[in-house]
């Protein structure tokens, strides 16, 4: 007889920086909530020329919010659609004071800290832009340090 728990899952985590690939993850990380009856945590994570473009003055905060914004609307309609629950946040992925802050452990930060039991991320961007950069790096990191099951898509 085997006496081990069933899988459950409360919370899926899903990092995003905007892009058609973070679009994806979102739906199977909504996919996999509804499945579980869980709720989904879309973390924003933003990329180095952002977070050092309004450090400095040369990007505006108000137009980063608004595309955030924006993109978490169309989140908030992927998840009303399957009925499944979404808090969304947004960090800095890189810091001008702390080395040690990076995107990847920004998001096993944010895991610990909202107590989640599976992250959905994208794996393999096909763009060329700067935020599939931070996404790539961030699976890679997440696959080797992650205590949670991670799926990559």
């Amino acid at each position: 007889m085997d006496d081990s728990e069933p899988f459950t899952v409360d919370t899926v985590l899903a990092p995003v920086d905007g892009s058609d690939e973070s679009e994806t993850a979102i739906e199977y990380a909504v996919a996999v909530a509804d499945r579980y009856d869980a709720s989904v945590h879309a973390l924003f994570v933003l990329g180095r020329g952002v977070v050092h473009g309004m450090a400095s003055g040369g990007v505006d905060e108000s137009s980063v919010a608004t595309g955030t914004q924006d993109f978490f609307d169309d989140v908030a309609t992927v998840a009303d659609e399957a009925d499944v629950p979404l808090v969304t946040s947004v960090d800095d992925g890189f810091s001008q004071t702390r080395k040690t802050k990076h995107p990847g452990n920004v998001v096993l930060d944010t895991a610990d800290e909202i107590d989640a039991d599976f992250i959905v991320l994208p794996r393999e961007p096909v763009s060329n832009t700067e935020s599939a950069e931070v996404l790539e790096k961030v699976a890679e990191y997440v696959l080797a340090y992650a205590s949670q099951p991670v799926l990559s898509v």
